[in-house]
């Protein structure tokens, strides 16, 4: 078990003394004793040469607080069965040891100065030595004195035991009982109170905030898919947006700026469709889990789909806005904010290189239509960036403001997350800032009929084998390979790219193949066998190719997830 021997940053060993300690110096050093519960009594010592250099519990809990995921998954890969060790063994105040403190007592200690108190579920908390480490600077000073629920009531993740026992470590007291009913007549509304329904067909990730994908053989029905069944990824609750007072604001141009409102969009600027598909990062994140744990959703195969946008295009508003050869000379990316935030008023942002957004071929658009509809509420109402070809975190939707700017976007979105890193990188050593952002994604495609386990009966002879394909950067598939056997032997699936006939549709200009292709194959049934395992793989006109294995290209994040598709079923015999 992991014994704390001495370190009074990290423990609540010391007095409960409101005032904040003196800052140590730079050769201060705090140290862990690990020892084995092994028969060999082994022991390793670890130290950090500065308190600010020991992240294992004070990070992940500010990680907490900050409500980022990344953050979070820093903190916590520290803690594990150690932690639970601490907490259980060491560490953990019975409530009846603990003072009763009134809610003017604990309001008073809203400062570093004055000490750092919360309260959570009748709890009070000193997280004082935090303040100086938050990821997210002095927003942690948000919830100071006051109540942590409204602020983790936007995060689900809150709500598991291992992040409940982190926060016993930090208590000091109790919160008086009439200060306790106090705060639960007063209780803020659920921020997700608002978010509109669902499709039931929806498979849920996460309800705060939600994300769900199709099921994987409704996904395949439709060329287009539906608005109702589009996978939802959304990162913070859905805001109410009134159409009539809808603003957005277009920066960083000489001149002022450009203000327009939804009418303007659609009465300044020509109206341009685009089909496109759209798929989340962590698009088959499962099967990296199915290697080794990674942090974030367990999406499955559907964290894709395809829709027709319409709307101005963003070349059209950027040069309305003053875009000229002299902004050229020095912009190098177009950043966007979107009017989802949490309650710190953090928006949701991110940005996409200026090329792409200026370029007569990149298509990007200010979409205000979706499937021939008003675009939906999950799905950025009233306004949303489309950037075709490009990962799904940087199709900003509700969009509320474009910054011009040489400068990526500093959202954490954009900086701290959706990056690619080695298979050796872990949670002790990635650093996101050697890494680009995720824009273009590679190849991809996966099987959505049958499925996983299915039965295929024998005396049908055949079995018919669905799927989609697509590729990042405007790059068109060009063919999908289907096994059988594991990958042995190969067969040549038909592609299709509408709801059309069965006339091969002709190929998009060359860069701007932003839909994906729906295939099918019809094969034989093997005589002998008793067992199928299918396997899929697409290749684009770059020649491009899957991976044929997850290990290889796994990462701590659990993105970029393309290696060939596998399921297998079972052939069974009528009487079976």
């Amino acid at each position: 078990m992991l014994v704390l021997r001495h370190c009074h940053r990290l423990t609540r060993f010391g007095p409960l003394s409101p005032q904040r300690p003196q800052a140590s110096s730079a050769g201060a050093w705090c140290s862990l004793r690990l020892v084995s519960s092994s028969n060999n009594n082994d022991s390793k010592e670890q130290r950090w040469e500065h308190p600010g250099h020991a992240p294992n519990l004070r990070l992940a809990f500010a990680g907490l607080l900050a409500g980022t995921g990344a953050v979070l998954a820093y903190g916590l890969h520290h803690h594990k069965a150690e932690q639970s060790d601490i907490v259980s063994a060491q560490l953990k105040a019975q409530p009846s040891q603990l003072p009763v403190f009134s809610q003017e007592e604990v309001t008073k200690h809203r400062t570093p100065k004055d000490g750092v108190w919360v309260t959570y579920k009748g709890g009070v908390y000193d997280i004082t030595e935090f303040v100086a480490v938050h990821p997210g600077g002095d927003k942690i000073l948000l919830a100071a004195g006051g109540a942590l629920e409204p602020f983790w009531a936007l995060y689900a993740v809150h709500n598991q035991e291992h992040v409940l026992a982190m926060l016993s470590e930090y208590k000091v007291g109790e919160l008086r009982a009439e200060d306790q009913k106090k705060q639960q007549s007063a209780a803020s509304s659920d921020p997700y109170s608002s978010d509109p329904e669902r499709h039931p067909a929806l498979r849920v990730n996460s309800l705060k905030p939600f994300n769900a994908e199709p099921p994987p053989e409704l996904l395949s029905d439709s060329y287009v898919t539906p608005s109702a069944i589009f996978f939802k990824r959304n990162h913070l609750p859905v805001p109410r947006v009134d159409p009539a007072s809808y603003e957005l604001r277009v920066d960083g141009l000489p001149g002022g700026g450009l203000k327009l409102s939804l009418e303007d969009l659609k009465k300044r600027f020509p109206k341009h469709t685009v089909t496109a598909t759209l798929q989340c990062a962590g698009n088959r994140r499962s099967e990296m889990n199915a290697v080794k744990q990674v942090k974030g959703l367990n999406w499955g195969i559907s964290a894709i789909s395809n829709a027709t946008w319409a709307g101005a295009r963003l070349r059209d508003v950027l040069l309305a806005a003053g875009y000229d050869a002299d902004a050229a000379q020095w912009a190098r990316h177009v950043q966007f904010e979107g009017l989802d935030k949490d309650v710190t008023g953090t928006t949701y942002g991110a940005s996409i290189p200026v090329n792409k957004a200026i370029g007569e071929e990149g298509d990007v658009l200010l979409a205000y239509e979706m499937n021939g509809e008003p675009l939906p509420p999950d799905h950025g109402f009233p306004v949303r960036v489309v950037v075709p070809g490009t990962v799904g975190a940087r199709n900003v939707k509700w969009l509320s403001k474009i910054t011009v700017s040489a400068e990526e976007s500093g959202s954490h979105w954009q900086q701290n997350d959706y990056k690619g890193f080695s298979p050796t990188t872990d949670w002790d050593t990635v650093d996101f800032k050697s890494a680009p952002a995720i824009q273009e994604l590679p190849v991809q495609s996966a099987i959505t009929v049958p499925a996983d386990g299915a039965a295929v009966p024998r005396a049908s002879e055949e079995v018919t084998v669905k799927g989609y394909a697509w590729s990042g950067g405007g790059r068109e598939v060009v063919r999908v390979d289907v096994s059988l056997d594991g990958g042995k032997t190969w067969q040549v699936a038909e592609l299709r790219s509408s709801d059309g006939g069965q006339s091969p549709e002709p190929s998009p200009p060359p860069g701007r193949a932003w839909a994906w292709k729906l295939w099918e194959l019809t094969a034989p049934l093997p005589s002998e066998a008793r067992q199928l395992e299918i396997v899929c793989k697409a290749v684009d006109n770059s020649y491009n190719m899957q991976p044929d294995t997850v290990a290889p290209i796994w990462n701590l994040r659990g993105v970029l997830s393309n290696a060939w598709h596998r399921v297998k079923v079972n052939i069974v015999d009528s009487d079976e």
